[in-house]
């Protein structure tokens, strides 16, 4: 399984950039992409999203929309990420299907974790761990809360976000993280494929 995990960013991939992006990430062997755009232009999130599902089944991979489950389900995307207010699993798993990959923010906290596990999400993503320029707001988790949280979910896999870097992954993967969600050390490379390579070679 590959342990990277992209975060697009709509500031730092204007227009087209993104495609070219996300590509190259997918070239360097991600297979798990989430299309996070918090713009109110629909019709643009539309195409984009439209154009990202094709580009991930053209190299087998996984596109994920951020907050939205009405895209996902009309662009057909492989799945959705949703924050705390955006509804629940169960509702995404009306809309989206059995196949759907379903995670949940669970911010620092083990409790939301154990909802978003009875309610039948794929995977639970906790953070910040590092300072975030996405999230700069975040509050902030604590190392321990991985372990914690792969003692008490063994079979559900674990999602890290929140400025990591090449320099400061291993010490979360080595606390138990299953995959870590990059933004700005990835796609603000000049060259994406292989920061995406280094990034798969930590397992």
């Amino acid at each position: 399984m590959s342990i990277l995990y992209a975060i697009t960013d709509s500031q730092l991939l204007p227009g087209n950039t993104l495609f070219a992006a996300v590509e190259s990430a997918l070239q360097g062997g991600c297979k798990w992409i989430q299309y996070r755009d918090k713009s109110s232009d629909s019709e643009k999130r539309a195409t984009e999203a439209q154009q990202l599902v094709a580009l991930c089944n053209h190299y087998q991979a996984a596109l994920i929309v951020n907050d939205d489950v009405q895209l996902a389900r009309a662009v057909n995307a492989h799945g959705v990420h949703l924050g705390q207010e955006d509804g629940s699993p169960q509702a995404a798993r009306q809309l989206l299907g059995d196949k759907a990959i379903i995670g949940v923010t669970c911010h620092d906290s083990l409790e939301l974790a154990q909802q978003a596990v009875a309610d039948g999400a794929n995977y639970i993503a906790f953070g910040r761990f590092f300072p975030s320029q996405t999230k700069p707001n975040a509050r902030p988790a604590k190392f321990t809360l991985i372990s914690d949280a792969k003692a008490k979910f063994p079979t559900i896999p674990i999602v890290v976000i929140g400025g990591i870097t090449l320099a400061n992954a291993n010490i979360l993967l080595d606390a138990g993280a299953d995959k870590i969600a990059v933004c700005h050390e990835l796609f603000s490379a000049d060259d994406i494929k292989q920061v995406a390579k280094k990034f798969i070679a930590y397992k």
